[in-house]
């Protein structure tokens, strides 16, 4: 019952539209430290934010399509969804070492 919801899963074709990463938005790489990696995570998702924001403005605006704002909405929640996921791993990490005896 599980592998057969784990190979459904694995058979969801990805957005077509989602934009390829820049260079400057690249995955981290193994020699950054965790601050760096983190600091671009959040920068990627507030940039994310803020174009869903503008995309939706321009489609209350007339200037951008329906289905645009959609997907732009879409990819902000996701983003924001996974920020809060790590924060929440961080977190209970964190709590985790502080009930560590020494």
């Amino acid at each position: 019952m599980i592998s057969s919801a784990i190979s459904s899963i694995s058979s969801v074709p990805l957005a077509q539209s989602a934009p390829a990463p820049s260079s400057a938005t690249a995955a981290p790489s193994a020699d950054q430290g965790f601050d760096s990696i983190l600091k671009s995570l959040a920068t990627n998702t507030v940039d994310t934010l803020k174009a869903g924001e503008t995309t939706a403005v321009s489609a209350v605006e007339g200037k951008a399509s329906v289905q645009q704002a959609v997907m732009a909405t879409m990819q902000a929640e996701q983003s924001l969804q996974a920020a809060l996921a790590i924060r929440d791993k961080v977190v209970s990490a964190f709590l985790e070492i502080s009930r560590m005896q020494i």
